[in-house]
């Protein structure tokens, strides 16, 4: 598993690199064409990357690197906003039905995990009923005590969403059901599955602190159970419309090691005022921040060769104390943090990141100077 989550890391920072070019400049040309068929095309664009990205974080799941945002969540809406994609997903000879609780449950949870979740679960149920059947999503509101710790071994007492999705499909004998967490373990014909789809899934229930369990006998169906830890309803964010992204004219150093990423970010920089000084490596950040005369922001890509990000901002501290900064990463959270960088420590974009959201986060730190 540590193997093959590392290989998953260094393949997502290649992939992570490349979709920020591809989000950034589609960006850019959005904001330089008028409303019209070419928007629409952009639009498209924009999607496909997003989706791209999303499944670069699914690879990443199984394995706990990937870097999840968690944030108060009603689980009925993430199933209803599924539905339709869910039903494009499954052949029509395949009726979904959903039994909802009464009561909303809100979760703890990174949305779009939880819609990989049930596209994961949807697409084995899919395969478990060639001829045809039924696919249920049910929830309820639960309490988790001592009997489900005493019958699993495991299960920390608490109210809990239980997320059940069942198949009336081919079912699974006792030897497959106890390997189908395992990664790369299918049951599939070659070429016909990766073996990633629930072990993705197991990892991201874990990633939410919860528990899921199988239920499955020969001939009988599949029954899946996911319990994810609910929260107070008070705790649920209402929808708000991002901030107009403010222009600037401050000096910028941009260090990045990847010349694609950096030359696309000085551009976005440039696009909306401000003057990027580049640097190729930690190091030369160093050397460009003695020679500029005034810099007001540091943007440092965590992981580059001759110096990395952290250690860049500690020699450029000696310098200048006070300066502001925003570590940057297309590696998994092991990596970054095992650079002495702590994303709830310091300022940090992970990449991909939009245009819109690369100036809000750099207006947002620079702000912080003058309160």
């Amino acid at each position: 598993m540590e193997a093959i989550g590392t290989l998953a890391g260094g393949i997502a920072h290649d992939f992570n690199n490349i979709l920020t070019a591809l989000i950034g400049y589609a960006g850019l040309l959005k904001m330089k064409i008028a409303d019209g068929n070419l928007h629409t095309y952009v639009d498209q664009i924009l999607l496909a990357s997003q989706k791209a990205t999303d499944l670069v974080h699914s690879l990443l799941a199984f394995s706990k690197q990937q870097v999840i945002s968690l944030k108060p969540v009603s689980i009925h809406d993430i199933i209803r906003g599924t539905e339709k994609l869910l039903k494009r997903l499954v052949t029509e000879d395949i009726a979904i039905e959903t039994l909802l609780a009464p009561e909303d449950i809100t979760i703890m949870a990174d949305a779009t995990q939880i819609d990989q979740i049930l596209f994961n679960l949807a697409t084995n149920a899919r395969d478990a009923m060639p001829q045809g059947g039924t696919l249920m999503i049910e929830t309820q509101a639960v309490e988790l005590g001592d009997e489900f710790h005493r019958f699993h071994g495991y299960g920390e007492p608490g109210r809990y969403a239980l997320l059940s999705i069942s198949d009336t499909g081919v079912g699974m004998d006792e030897t497959t059901r106890e390997r189908i967490f395992d990664p790369f373990f299918t049951t599939k014909e070659t070429g016909k599955g990766t073996g990633l789809g629930l072990s993705t899934v197991y990892g991201i229930v874990k990633q939410h602190n919860g528990y899921i369990t199988a239920y499955s006998e020969p001939d009988t169906g599949t029954t899946f159970h996911i319990y994810l830890p609910a929260v107070s309803e008070t705790g649920k964010e209402e929808e708000v419309a991002p901030p107009p992204v403010k222009r600037g004219n401050e000096i910028i150093l941009v260090a990045e090691d990847s010349g694609s990423v950096r030359e696309l970010i000085s551009k976005i920089l440039i696009e909306y005022g401000y003057t990027p000084v580049e640097a190729a490596d930690g190091a030369d950040a160093v050397e460009q921040f003695k020679k500029t005369e005034k810099v007001d922001l540091l943007i440092l890509d965590s992981v580059m060769p001759k110096m990395n990000g952290r250690e860049a901002y500690d020699e450029i501290r000696k310098i200048n104390p006070e300066i502001k900064v925003v570590f940057t990463s297309g590696y998994t959270r092991d990596v970054f943090q095992g650079k002495g960088i702590e994303d709830k420590q310091f300022n940090f974009i992970q990449k991909p990141v939009s245009p819109s959201a690369l100036i809000q986060k750099v207006r947002d730190v620079l702000d912080e100077r003058q309160e």
